[in-house]
């Protein structure tokens, strides 16, 4: 399993987030959000965004921390990657 983990820098709501991506599969990401118990609604096209007070407990989880530029980055490179402003799937 290979699950990676940014830090909590993004705003939103009122908090700060990280993004959870995997560089296998959306399946394997699915999975591991779950586990967390992060609820579905936290999916955005890539990712789920993970509050920071949960960040801890996704990388005692198991998720790597990276960088943000890092993630996206193993994202891409997995063909995971889906930019808002394009649909949902497309061809490579």
């Amino acid at each position: 399993m290979t699950l990676y983990i940014d830090p909590p820098t993004w705003p939103g709501h009122g908090r700060l987030w990280s993004h959870l991506v995997s560089d296998v599969s959306f399946d394997e990401l699915h999975a591991f959000a779950a586990e967390l118990g992060a609820p579905a609604r936290g999916f955005d096209r890539d990712h789920y965004d993970i509050p920071s007070d949960w960040y801890d407990r996704a990388v005692a989880a198991g998720a790597l921390p990276v960088g943000s530029k890092e993630l996206l980055r193993r994202l891409s490179a997995a063909g995971l990657r889906r930019p808002k402003g394009r649909p949902e799937e497309w061809p490579a």
